[in-house]
């Protein structure tokens, strides 16, 4: 009966234990709610336009826009572009090295979430002790031979009375967003990147056309000089120049070709092949630039994901603010012991062999010579320096809209006025080699008129080029395909 009255004591003192311990945890958790030290977050305030400046007779975006989808380079409808931007999603190392930084700062992100939790540890040993009997102080009945078994778990946790653990997170988390943006702007610049070099690319395919047809044509009006020299109708001197002319166009033909390898180059690379094994076949340029609505001002906060990093590096840094503030509070911290203890294997796990210790601690700076002034002071100039960023990347975003709108705008006018000159400068040509056939005119002449045909026609070339790559300007300048909704998760 008394070893059973001692059991029962010990198991009542032992529940009476495990409710004082999970009472002081419960306590601990309940002041986690309490307070939450520093600002609370709100979106910086931007002035946004009504409507764009250069919308002239651009019609409102609608949903089913192409230039909205995520592969926005579907709209100009070239299945060979389609194929490389597809290459490049898969392929591009600069899309990879962004990528596997969202993932070091999600990582990160996890790594703070975990310290809302608290932090079990747990250890045991086992050991056979001999001390000397001739060691000083030693008590007649105490061992020099003798066994320690240990086993026990260790409980940590901050008690985050003060949010400092919340701002961690709320920090980590808003960096792991801007992240996962960066990385949809790199995604964005590449693409947009890869359609600029391939229509630059076929632009150079459509003026290697054009000067090819054109060595064909001097050659052949050069034949026609020499043809009426050895009839005594020419100079020497025009077949010298007819000569002249089709050297110097031979040589710009050949020099379209160096810089056409430069762009396929730069291709390869975005597509993540090498250089040397990538081929890009010729394709003159024949396609028109495709209409491109903006939408509306308003909209562009949404769709640009650099303004969306920018905005959450805004929330970041005003995180920091809190923990800077949160540094003048003292850190507060739970813990518990508890485990078993015996110097016999028999009776380690027993009641009798159990031990456990709870407390609570708190650590506070007293004197620091302004070190926590210094970092809030620090904080708050990051904040306003992200906020000032923020705004900067908004009203950026705002002028390259401007920017390629006008430059559509102009580009459409000057080629339409580009294609009434080439038209005259053919009907000019055609006159003055009818001229000089019929020795009206000196080969002088026909010179300056074929000079004049070249440079026209490869100015409507030019044109085109421009116009095109100033639709994918727009495109970028929009944002593509993306929006906040597809910002990528980060928990």
């Amino acid at each position: 009966m008394p070893a059973a009255g001692a059991w029962n004591a010990s198991k009542s003192g032992r529940k009476l234990i495990s409710w004082n311990v999970l009472a002081l945890f419960c306590v601990g958790l309940g002041l986690i709610e309490g307070c939450s030290i520093g600002p609370k977050y709100t979106k910086p305030i931007v002035q946004t336009p009504p409507s764009y400046k250069e919308m002239g007779n651009w019609k409102p975006a609608e949903p089913s826009d192409a230039a909205r989808k995520d592969n926005w380079w579907e709209v100009f409808n070239d299945p060979e572009l389609n194929s490389l931007e597809e290459k490049l999603t898969v392929s591009n190392q600069t899309l990879r090295v962004a990528q596997d930084r969202f993932l070091e700062a999600r990582a990160q992100l996890k790594f703070t979430r975990a310290g809302q939790f608290p932090l079990v540890t747990a250890g045991g040993s086992a050991d056979r002790i001999r001390q000397s009997s001739n060691r000083p102080l030693r008590g007649v009945t105490s061992p020099s031979n003798y066994a320690d078994y240990f086993l026990s778990a260790d409980v940590s946790y901050e008690a985050d009375v003060w949010g400092r653990v919340r701002k961690t997170v709320e920090a980590s988390r808003a960096e792991a967003q801007a992240s996962a943006a960066d990385m949809e702007t790199v995604r964005l610049s590449l693409h947009a990147e890869l359609a600029l070099d391939y229509f630059t690319l076929r632009g150079l395919d459509a003026q290697k056309t054009l000067f090819d047809s054109t060595v064909t044509a001097f050659e052949k009006a050069l034949e026609l000089t020499q043809n009426r020299f050895q009839g005594g109708l020419a100079s020497k001197e025009d077949v010298e120049q007819a000569a002249t002319i089709l050297e110097q166009t031979r040589a710009q033909d050949i020099d379209i070709t160096a810089t056409r390898d430069q762009f396929e180059h730069a291709v390869a690379v975005l597509v993540g092949v090498p250089a040397s094994t990538f081929t890009l076949p010729p394709a003159p340029l024949t396609i028109l630039p495709p209409a491109i609505p903006p939408g509306q001002p308003s909209e562009l906060l949404e769709r640009r994901p650099d303004i969306a990093a920018a905005e959450r590096r805004v929330e970041e840094a005003n995180a920091q603010v809190g923990l800077a503030r949160i540094a003048y509070f003292p850190l507060i911290t739970l813990s518990g012991v508890g485990g078993f203890e015996s110097g016999q294997f028999t009776s380690w796990l027993s009641g009798p062999s159990a031990l456990w210790s709870v407390g609570a601690s708190a650590a506070e700076t007293i004197f620091d010579a302004g070190r926590r002034r210094a970092i809030s002071d620090q904080a708050k100039a990051a904040y306003d320096s992200t906020v000032a960023s923020y705004q900067a990347a908004v009203l950026t975003a705002f002028q390259q809209v401007e920017d390629s709108l006008s430059d559509l705008r102009v580009l459409d006018e000057e080629a339409k006025t580009q294609d009434a000159a080439v038209a005259a400068a053919q009907r000019s040509l055609d006159q003055s080699v009818n001229r000089y056939k019929g020795g009206l005119e000196t080969y002088l002449t026909v010179i300056t008129a074929q000079s004049l045909a070249l440079e026209n026609q490869r100015t409507a070339v030019n044109l085109l080029t421009r116009r095109m790559t100033s639709s994918v300007l727009l495109v970028k300048a929009l944002g593509g395909g993306w929006d906040i909704s597809k910002l990528h998760p980060v928990d």
